[in-house]
């Protein structure tokens, strides 16, 4: 509400994911699988200390896609749609996800802003500086900023102004540059480009063969 509408920051990279929680029924210890097809992959992989798993279903939608944010049962028949045909451990990992209770879908997106601050409101993580969900760095960047923004506001005093201005020119921060000029934003739009381009991953690859 600060920074104005969301459109205005926020740019879509033609990607569309699904993740969601579920029990290790395959039994990996500390590694996943990934299947691939044409336009679309599906993974899984171990969490918290192979007594869980992850899955994620990925799909490309250069055009972009309509939704509503607030109907994950919609968004569910969405990915059963465009994965209905599939093979490998496809047809289950549909059912796990009709049946979570953690299901988040959501864009590949980044976040670019002229600012990261308005009177005092600040910015930081993914709400200023969205790489997208495939950098896997949204909690370790909003983190470290985290501890840049106290010493700022430390070292001026309490003056927010000040602190908030030296935020965003702060170098000292690895993952972090000022407003436009965030590494991240450019090393991951080349990035998914190649996933989604002629030669990708979510456009040319070859489906896996069941195991």
């Amino acid at each position: 509400m600060a920074f104005g509408p969301e459109e205005r920051f926020v740019r879509h990279l033609g990607i569309y994911t699904a993740v969601f929680g579920l029990d290790n029924y395959l039994g990996m210890k500390n590694t996943g699988r990934l299947y691939a097809a044409p336009g679309k992959a599906a993974n899984i992989f171990t969490a918290r200390g192979n007594t869980e798993a992850r899955a994620a279903f990925h799909f490309a939608a250069p055009e972009g896609l309509p939704y509503d944010r607030r109907d994950p049962r919609a968004q569910q028949r969405i990915i059963a749609g465009r994965f209905a045909d599939e093979g490998w451990e496809v047809p289950r990992l549909l059912t796990e996800m009709a049946a979570s209770a953690d299901f988040h879908f959501d864009a590949n997106a980044q976040v670019e802003m002229d600012t990261w601050a308005a009177g005092r409101v600040v910015l930081l993580g993914d709400a200023g500086y969205c790489a997208g969900p495939t950098s896997g760095r949204g909690t370790s960047q909003a983190l470290m900023d985290a501890y840049v923004l106290a010493g700022e506001l430390a070292a001026a005093g309490g003056d927010h102004t000040t602190a908030f201005a030296a935020y965003e020119q702060d170098p000292g921060h690895a993952g972090r540059r000022r407003p436009r000029e965030h590494p991240y934003r450019t090393r991951q739009a080349p990035r998914l480009r190649r996933m989604t381009g002629p030669a990708g991953m979510l456009s040319s690859a070859r489906p896996a063969r069941p195991r």
